[in-house]
Formats: C-alpha cells, structure tokens, sequence
C-alpha cells in the first residue's frame, strides 16, 4: 500500500505531504506547508568581510555569562551591548567586559529591552543566550534589523518558526546561526576529518545522544528564571536534540549531499518529574501550578533514515539518575568510532577497524594523523580558555574568524531549522503511537549541490588571540 493511501486510510491525512498537515489532540501544531520556495540559498553564502565584528549579547545568565568571559580573548571583536530582563545580570556583565576593555551599554528593566540593542546600527552579531521559547523571535527581530545572528540551542521549538527563520534569514541575507559547540568538541572534530578521508568507508549509522543529570535543577528557583527549564519539559519528545545530532549530521553531510527524510519517536512513561512537582506542591505554592501536569518521559529514542539510506539513533534524558553521555557513535563499512563511555587511558575515545578497539599507541597515532586544521591552530589555546573543554571557545573563534574573512559559516539557517524541527517532530511522534513523519526539506532541494562544511580553513584563520 503507498505510503500516501494508508495514511488517508488511517485518518492522519497527508501527513509530511507539501502544504497539509495534522492536527492531533495532545500534539504540536503542525499545520504549516513541508515545502516552500527558496528565496535565496544561504549555504556557502559568504557576506561582506568585516575587520572588526560589533556584538551585542542577550541573556546574561549562565550560558550569556560564559560567552562573554570567552570573547575578550579574542581580538578584532567589540562587545557594544548586553541585555537580560534581570537589571543585576546586565549591570554585572557590563561591568566584568569594561574591565577588559570594552565599552558595552546595557539594556534591561523590561521584556523588550532587548529590542533597542537589536535596532542600534553599530552592531554587527547579536549573540542570543536566553531561554528555548526566546530563540527565534529574538533571531528573526535581529535580523528584520541587519544582524547576523547566532543562537544558542535549540534554534527554535515549532515547525512554523523553524520555517520563518529559514525565510528571513534568505530575505534580509543574514547568517543565523545555531551555537551547537558539539561539533567543535575534538573528539567530534577528528570523526569528521576520518569521515571526510575515508577511513570509516560508508557511513552507514550513526549516534547521538543527550544524557545529563541536571533533575534537580529543574527544580531549583535560582537555577534558571522563572523555571523555563521545568515548563519545557511539559513537552514530550526530544527536547535537545542537538549536542548529538549535530556532529553526526555534518559527518554524514546532511543538507550538503544528503537530507533527513522522515522520524519515528518513543517516549517512556515519566516516573520522576510529575511526583517531584507533586511533592514539592504540598509544601511550597509555587510549584502548585506545576501539579498534576504531565512531563515527558524519562527517555526518548528518536530514529530517523536519511535520502541515501543512513540511519540516525538519538536520545534524550535528563532526569534518570545515569552517567553523562553524548553517545557520539560512527558505524562504517571500514570502521568504528565511538565516544561516551569515556575510556579509562586518558583518551578521546574508541576507535576500530575491526572487531575489537585499537589500543591506546594506535589510537594516538590516527589521532596525530586526523587531526583537524582548526585543532592544530588554536586547540591548545582553547583548552586554556576553556568551555566545555575548549570547544565553546572554538566555536566562537570559528564564528569570528569567518565573519571577519567574509567566509561561509559551518553552520547555516538550514542547519538551525532542521536539527531544531526534530523537537517538535519528536513529540508529534511521540503522541501519534510513533507514528513516522516526514521531515521538512528546508533547502528546497538545494541539498543536491550544497558543498561540504570546508575543514581544512584554506582561507581565514587569522583571527588572533589575546592572553
């Protein structure tokens, strides 16, 4: 039976079919068109050089206060403006950049008080740190306003905004780019420079993961605003899909040789976060809002098969009590790598060409010989200045350093939209009995002829450093 038949059979119409969609009780909305023309092609869009990169920060809280620690090593940059709805966050950030140099105004004491940094015209990047729900209508003001953007995860959490994204970033010509620091991590760096010299043959599976511990701090008042966290987590699906999928996707070239085509999803029951919220209602009134909701569940397994016939395992948990885990997984026709568990020798991760893993000389050896260009450039320093391990700084590095060479960024609108989609793909999912659902082609069929994300920094990479 074709595909198109059963799903009118079943009564979900033409789910994932241009221009219809489904509209389920207990699911997203969806109903937006799969498919729309492109205005311009922002993949390998290279926008003017800039000898010096003018950024304005929003959201000064615990992601905004690290980037700003990390760019005042960086020179050939000027920090022009921050923002946080809190008046002690952007007062304290303006203080901490002055004494390091620059001359920041700060904007708060209102929910809009970001806007006014996003209209002055001295500012080139607007660097978007807030909570989920904020991503993209801040990213698509700025850019409405001459900015490029770059945006912490996920982009942005509907269908519809993933789409509006794509489209003014096309229109206005601004690079809006997702701040996923995984793909910069090294052991993630040096999988995709073997990808990319053959030493996996065909990539054939690959996985990712989010597994992180933080259940109690949902819960604390002081951790994050207004608890936006614990809010989120009323969803069910895979609400941060990135930190996995996005050094997978750029292995296996999705939307530059290869797309996502479609997602099934499954959920575990929730036995942690509705008792937590229960309990802590009996004692405390602000959490009886919190009461009786229905969260997520625990653990989310989100598959998803790609053009050429790839497959993608991801999952998410962040409230059973389990070790750290990326899950960053390669499968080859040649070979293997994985990362997480970490190895217990001091190194990244786990290599083979065979059955077993290569032991720990072999394993320095294909290190030394794979190492990425940006590795070789400023690895050493990055892991002084630190972020996550260093990778944060690489990333911001990387951003400048295109930025100011005119040079296509590693990460375009195409790939915010369609890592950020599987969000609310997940949970449409996930609500409809795994049911599977197309996943949009944000490139309008651009993917064919999209080039690879350049590794090899041919050009550039003359940002400098400072102590």
């Amino acid at each position: 039976m074709k595909k198109r038949e059963f799903l009118k059979i079943a009564g979900l119409g033409t789910l994932g079919i241009a221009g219809t969609n489904a509209r389920v009780t207990g699911a997203p909305d969806l109903v937006v068109p799969w498919d729309k023309k492109q205005a311009f092609n922002m993949c390998g869009y290279a926008a003017p050089k800039m000898d010096v990169v003018r950024i304005g920060y929003i959201g000064m809280g615990n992601r905004g206060g690290g980037a700003i620690k990390r760019i005042v090593h960086l020179a050939s940059v000027q920090v022009k403006g921050v923002a946080d709805i809190l008046p002690e966050k952007a007062n304290s950030a303006k203080k901490f950049l002055t004494e390091a140099g620059h001359t920041p105004d700060a904007y708060s004491g209102s929910p809009d008080a970001w806007k006014k940094l996003c209209e002055r015209d001295d500012i080139d990047l607007i660097y978007i740190c807030t909570p989920w729900n904020l991503h993209a209508p801040m990213a698509l003001y700025a850019m409405e306003h001459g900015k490029h953007v770059a945006t912490e995860i996920p982009a942005a959490t509907t269908v519809e905004d993933c789409w509006k994204m794509v489209e003014t970033s096309e229109r206005t010509k601004k690079h809006c780019m997702m701040l996923e620091n995984c793909c910069y991590d090294f052991f993630e760096l040096l999988t995709l420079n073997m990808a990319r010299q053959g030493f996996f043959g065909e990539i054939v599976h690959v996985e990712g993961a989010y597994i992180h511990d933080i259940f109690e701090s949902l819960f604390q008042k002081d951790k994050r605003f207004d608890l936006w966290r614990l809010k989120e987590n009323q969803r069910n699906g895979n609400l941060y899909p990135t930190h996995g999928l996005g050094p997978v996707a750029q292995i296996l070239d999705i939307n530059r040789g290869d797309k996502m085509d479609y997602l099934v999803s499954m959920s575990s029951n929730d036995y942690m976060l509705r008792a937590r919220a229960d309990e802590l209602a009996t004692r405390d009134p602000d959490f009886k809002k919190y009461a009786g909701k229905s969260y997520r569940g625990n653990m989310n397994t989100t598959t998803i098969k790609t053009n050429k016939g790839k497959t993608i395992m991801l999952q998410h948990d962040v409230s059973s009590p389990r070790p750290y885990s990326r899950l960053h997984l390669i499968s080859g026709t040649k070979g293997a790598a994985q990362k997480y568990p970490l190895p217990e020798d001091g190194i990244q991760g786990r290599i083979s060409h065979g059955h077993e893993w290569v032991k720990a000389d072999e394993f320095k050896a294909l290190e030394e010989k794979y190492r990425p260009e940006i590795v070789k450039r400023v690895g050493e320093l990055a892991k002084k200045v630190g972020g996550h391990g260093g990778m944060d700084f690489l990333m911001d590095w990387r951003l400048i350093d295109c930025l100011r060479n005119g040079l296509p960024l590693d990460q375009d609108v195409y790939d915010a939209a369609s890592w950020s989609v599987i969000s609310p793909l997940s949970e449409w999912s996930v609500a409809n009995k795994s049911n599977s659902i197309d996943i949009p082609d944000f490139t309008n069929g651009s993917w064919k002829k999209n080039r690879p994300v350049d590794i090899a920094l041919k050009e550039g990479g003359n940002t400098e450093v400072k102590s």
